[in-house]
């Protein structure tokens, strides 16, 4: 059986580890060709996949990988990269706040800028936005992180409906709690039993999880899904 992805090119940002590694990985099975970035210069890639590095905390690489992906114009754009700082609100830093924007708002903008024009040539492309359950019910703490993912949102419906007629669905995945390094060194064991303790399903999702949903969206599977925010999270923000 052919696999659904053959001959297609895809780019996964953030993609040396957790949730990120588990996409590039997936879309590789799937039979895509698969460009990884990491923000450390000779990050180990998922096998068979190109990397690049690139710190999106900066404009100018930011630019510069716009520059690359324009060039190359993949077929899936993934969105993966992102960070957080938790915070008081009234402790944040105005440079924490913008630094969280640039790399969870501004990249991802001018990333999706510089594939969508050769998409709608071809009449056909996939963007995954990864955004997160923060940014649909929001959480203390996560002032500047819930600010960026509901920008994040809001961005993915707007673009969805320019581009959908013209073949190229844009949409966002949504992950819940987990299991990654990330979240364990985030938060401490308590906390984290207090959240599971909000999740129905009563566990923590699994990376393999959300790249599964995160594939079938960014293949030809799917033919009508533009403009949603799918959250992938056992429930808990349906609780």
């Amino acid at each position: 059986m052919t696999a659904p992805l053959a001959g297609k090119l895809a780019a996964v940002t953030g993609g040396t580890r957790g949730i990120g590694r588990a996409i590039a990985e997936k879309l590789g099975r799937d039979g895509a060709q698969v460009i990884v970035t990491g923000r450390t210069p000779g990050g180990e890639a998922p096998e068979g996949c190109e990397f690049v590095a690139a710190d999106f905390a900066g404009t100018e690489t930011v630019d510069e990988f716009a520059d690359f992906l324009a060039r190359r114009s993949p077929d899936i754009l993934v969105n993966n990269a992102g960070i957080n700082k938790i915070a008081k609100f009234a402790e944040i830093e105005p440079a924490d706040f913008n630094r969280i924007q640039q790399v969870n708002v501004n990249a991802v903008f001018r990333l999706c800028q510089s594939v969508v024009p050769e998409m709608q040539a071809r009449g056909w492309g996939r963007i995954v936005n990864i955004c997160s359950v923060w940014g649909i019910v929001g959480k203390e703490l996560r002032g500047s992180y819930s600010a960026s993912k509901f920008a994040l949102a809001g961005m993915t419906a707007a673009l969805a409906a320019e581009v959908a007629a013209a073949g190229v669905l844009v949409n966002c995945v949504s992950p819940g709690v987990i299991e990654t390094e990330m979240t364990r060194t985030a938060i401490d064991e308590q906390q984290l039993a207090d959240l599971l303790a909000q999740v129905p399903a009563g566990r923590l999702g699994r990376p393999d999880e959300v790249a599964a949903l995160v594939a079938w969206l960014a293949g030809p599977q799917n033919t009508f899904i533009a403009g949603q925010n799918i959250a992938i999270d056992g429930g808990l923000t349906r609780g």
